[in-house]
């Protein structure tokens, strides 16, 4: 590492707070957020057994 911040590290972090931030003010977003998370978890591990 250089001690710049990577651009695609910057887009992730500013996503992840715009995320967090509407699952904190809609709860039934973030709960269906968590699920679509967890499926797509899951499928990722499953699939990369193969």
């Amino acid at each position: 590492m250089n001690g710049h911040i990577d651009q695609r590290m910057v887009l992730f972090m500013l996503v992840g707070c715009g995320t967090v931030y509407v699952a904190f003010e809609h709860p039934s977003f973030g709960t269906a957020l968590v699920v679509g998370v967890a499926v797509m978890t899951l499928l990722h591990l499953l699939m990369r057994g193969h």
